[in-house]
C-alpha cells in the first residue's frame, strides 16, 4: 500500500514535515512494513512554503534584511531545481517576526521582502515565485518597491517614511531608478485570498486588527491605501485596486501586480504543481493530509482543499486530520474527504494539545489506519 503524506503545518505546534513524519509513524505502528510513503510537506503560499518546496530539492540562501520595523535580521530564500527563486515574504516581513506588544500596523514595511527579491536578481534568477501570506504589513507593497529602487515622494519632494500611514501624504511616484532587471522577470505571486485593496473587505479592514491596528488606525490605513492606488493609477494608467487578491499581505498583492506586472495564482495549486503531486498520485492508494483546524476557511483555497480536489480527480481517497474538526458531514463531503479525524477532543486545553501535537497526530493516524486501511 502506497500512501502520500501531504499535510500543511499545524501552526504553533508542528511544521508540515513534522506532521508528515507523525502520520508515517502512526501508520507504521499499524501496518508495519506493508506500506510505502511519499512524505510531501505542503503550504499554500504563507509560512512554510519555502520549506515545502525546498524539501523537493534546490538550494537555500540566507541574506541580511530589514524586518517589518526596520531592524536587521536574517531571512531565507531558495532557488528551486528549475532555477526559479522561491521568496516567502513572511521570512522578512512576517507577523511572527514582531512580538505582539511591539506590532505597529502604521509603520510596518515590506522593505525586507524587496531585499529578498533583489538577492534573487543578484543570483541571476528571473523566474520568481513569491508567497505572500502571514504579513505584518499594510503598506501596499511600497516598502518592497522602495528596496527595488522606487521612490515615493510627498508634495515637497521628500521621500516618505516607511509604512502604510505615510502613504496618505503621497504626491509623486518616481520609478526612474526601479531595478531594470525586473523587466526581464516572470513573477508569480502565491496567494490564497481574494480581498480587494480597500473597503470593508480590504487589506486594512480585514487584516489590520490582527497586525495591531485600532479601529481608527484601520480607517486611516484604508484611506492611505486608497490614496496610494489613486496616485499609482494616475502615474501608470491602470488601476488594479479592485482585482481579487490586491488586498493580500496588506496590499503587497496590489503593489506587485501594479508595478511589477506580477500574476496572482492560487498558492496551493502552484505548490502542488512544483512538487509533482499529480504524478505522485498515479501510484498512490491513499492520501493523508491535515492542518491546524478543519473549518470554514479550509473549504476556500487552503491546502486541504487543493489536495482533496487533485486526489478526487485521480480517484485516490483522502483522510484529513486537524487539531479540531469544525466541519459537519455535509461540508466534509463537499471538501471531498473519505474521513476526518480530530487529533484532540474538546476537553483538552489548547495549550496541552499544542504541546502534545506530534503524539496526538501519530495516535490519530494509527486509528485511521486501523479503521480505513486494514
Amino acid at each position: 500500500m502506497h500512501i502520500i503524506l501531504a499535510p500543511d503545518s499545524f501552526k504553533g505546534s508542528l511544521t508540515a514535515l513534522e506532521a508528515a513524519q507523525a502520520m508515517q509513524a502512526g501508520v507504521v505502528r499499524v501496518l508495519g512494513d506493508k506500506s510505502t510513503f511519499d512524505l510531501l510537506p505542503l503550504a499554500d503560499g504563507g509560512e512554510g512554503t519555502l520549506e515545502a518546496l525546498l524539501a523537493q530539492g534546490g538550494t537555500r540562501h540566507m541574506v541580511r534584511v530589514e524586518d517589518p520595523l526596520s531592524y536587521e535580521t536574517s531571512a531565507a530564500w531558495g532557488i528551486l531545481p528549475d532555477g526559479a527563486a522561491m521568496i516567502e515574504m513572511a521570512q522578512a516581513s512576517g507577523l511572527t517576526l514582531i512580538p505582539q506588544a511591539q506590532r505597529d500596523a502604521l509603520r510596518a514595511s515590506t522593505y525586507g521582502t524587496g531585499q529578498l527579491i533583489k538577492a534573487a536578481l543578484d543570483h541571476g534568477c528571473r523566474d520568481l515565485l513569491i508567497g505572500i501570506g502571514g504579513s505584518a504589513t499594510t503598506d501596499g507593497g511600497a516598502g518592497c518597491l522602495e528596496a527595488l529602487g522606487a521612490r515615493f515622494l510627498d508634495a515637497d519632494g521628500k521621500v516618505l517614511l516607511r509604512g502604510g500611514e505615510a502613504l496618505i501624504d503621497l504626491h509623486e511616484i518616481d520609478l526612474n531608478h526601479l531595478d531594470a532587471r525586473l523587466r526581464e522577470c516572470r513573477i508569480k505571486v502565491l496567494c490564497d485570498v481574494t480581498n480587494p485593496l480597500c473597503g470593508p473587505r480590504g487589506a486594512a479592514s480585514v487584516y489590520g486588527p490582527q497586525k495591531g491596528a485600532s479601529p481608527a488606525q484601520v480607517q486611516l490605513l484604508d484611506e492611505a491605501l486608497a490614496h496610494f492606488a489613486e496616485v499609482a493609477a494616475a502615474a501608470l494608467g491602470h488601476d488594479l485596486q479592485h482585482t481579487p487578491g490586491a488586498g493580500a499581505a496588506g496590499g503587497l498583492g496590489f503593489g506587485l501586480m501594479t508595478f511589477l506586472k506580477a500574476r496572482l495564482v492560487p498558492g496551493i495549486d502552484t505548490v502542488l504543481h512544483v512538487t509533482h503531486f499529480a504524478e505522485k498520485l498515479r501510484k498512490a492508494d491513499w492520501v493523508f493530509t491535515g492542518e491546524g483546524s478543519l473549518d470554514e476557511q479550509t473549504l476556500h483555497g487552503k491546502t486541504i482543499a487543493g489536495v482533496t480536489a487533485a486526489a478526487n480527480k485521480a480517484h485516490v481517497p483522502v483522510l484529513a486530520f486537524g487539531g479540531r474538526v469544525q466541519l459537519n458531514a455535509a461540508q466534509l463531503r463537499e471538501l471531498g474527504v473519505h474521513a476526518a479525524y480530530a487529533i484532540s477532543d474538546a476537553s483538552m486545553p489548547l495549550e496541552e494539545s499544542v504541546r502534545q501535537a506530534r503524539g496526538l497526530l501519530e495516535q490519530a493516524s494509527a486509528r485511521a489506519a486501523r479503521e480505513c486501511l486494514l
